[in-house]
């Protein structure tokens, strides 16, 4: 088995399906990698167009926005692994470790917003990779994009990892006056070192709540993702997390069950070995459990939820407890009736 190298969740590059060739190490047993930190590579996406269409029966949004593909936060389970073999990469230490950058992605959004065929209507930041992973904190593209936002007065839906998101409470405060943003903090567990292990490069859990309060007491409204549930490692932290979650302001909140598709189960089963192996066994088999005895399951309608009694059981679980910390109390809805498009030249003004 390779070691882990520091601040990465993956220890290896799976085949890509659609590449005919792949490079294996030599004698992966022979300790010949030491450890040492893999240094993230960064490249220009020279994509033209920026939003993403989303046509998921079970995905409450139709378009999102990744500045970023790929995602240096290294989470050893996400679903987001595969969509990098489309750009010739592994799903492995390639999605956490080459990472293409969408420079132009506030032009890019400003440039759809002016097209007279845009409806107005919420787009989801980020859809597929974390908007606030660590590379943002230098380009700043997300807040670009959010004050491209702000200008033509469009909903925006944020979810995150990464306590960076407090760096833009100036922007988000303004979307807010209007009901134009949301927010949704995503909380695997609240054991540091679980997290440390699983979710590397992400902020860990006192700093995930400490950025439920700040957001909330700046009146930008805050649900808290419960995401992935993991039978038999983490379901039993639900209540924990809810409590924790309301009582630093969260107005609502939502789950998914954990989702394997193609590479990431051989990832994810690898991790679970080499860091958990006394509870290996259980989790897998748990997993195996609510997706039919197997890993996982694509349809649409269980996907997201699961199935069997210790699905049943989680989601009971969830619900009962949202419903105990008053976390089913408030819907909220996005103001579309404020957007604006911006002339193209003062000019137009008097037009």
């Amino acid at each position: 088995m390779l070691r882990k190298s520091k601040g990465r969740g993956a220890t290896f590059n799976p085949p890509n399906r659609f590449e005919a060739f792949h490079l294996e190490p030599l004698d992966v047993q022979s300790g010949d990698d030491d450890g040492r930190p893999i240094q993230t590579m960064f490249f220009k996406d020279t994509s033209k167009t920026i939003l993403a269409k989303n046509d998921s029966p079970d995905i409450p949004f139709t378009y999102s926005l990744n500045p970023y593909r790929g995602c240096e936060h290294g989470c050893i389970y996400c679903y987001a692994r595969p969509s990098h073999e489309y750009l010739g990469f592994s799903s492995g230490l390639d999605f956490e470790t080459k990472i293409l950058v969408k420079h132009d992605a506030p032009e890019l959004l400003e440039k759809e917003f002016k097209k007279k065929s845009w409806q107005p209507q919420m787009v989801s930041l980020s859809g597929n990779t974390d908007c606030y992973q660590p590379v943002e904190r230098k380009l700043q593209l997300t807040r670009r994009c959010l004050e491209i936002f702000l200008k033509y007065r469009n909903p925006v839906g944020i979810i995150t990892k990464n306590a960076l998101i407090t760096r833009d409470l100036d922007i988000l405060t303004e979307l807010a006056r209007n009901n134009l943003v949301l927010t949704a903090i995503s909380m695997t567990s609240l054991d540091k070192e679980l997290v440390r292990k699983m979710e590397p490069r992400t902020s860990v859990p006192h700093m995930r709540l400490e950025t439920i309060e700040m957001l909330t007491k700046s009146g930008i409204p805050v649900m808290v993702n419960v995401a992935p549930i993991i039978p038999g490692l983490n379901d039993e932290e639900i209540p924990a997390i809810l409590k924790e979650a309301a009582a630093r302001g969260a107005v609502s909140a939502g789950c998914i069950m954990l989702r394997l598709p193609g590479p990431v189960k051989p990832l994810f089963c690898d991790w679970l070995q080499r860091e958990l192996p006394e509870r290996a066994g259980k989790v897998l088999n748990r997993i195996r459990d609510v997706r039919g005895g197997n890993l996982s399951d694509p349809r649409w309608g269980k996907r997201m939820t699961g199935e069997g009694e210790i699905a049943r059981t989680i989601n009971r679980l969830f619900k009962i407890n949202r419903e105990r910390y008053g976390l089913n109390k408030k819907r909220f809805e996005f103001n579309t009736s404020l957007f604006r498009r911006e002339p193209e030249r003062q000019i137009e003004l008097f037009g």
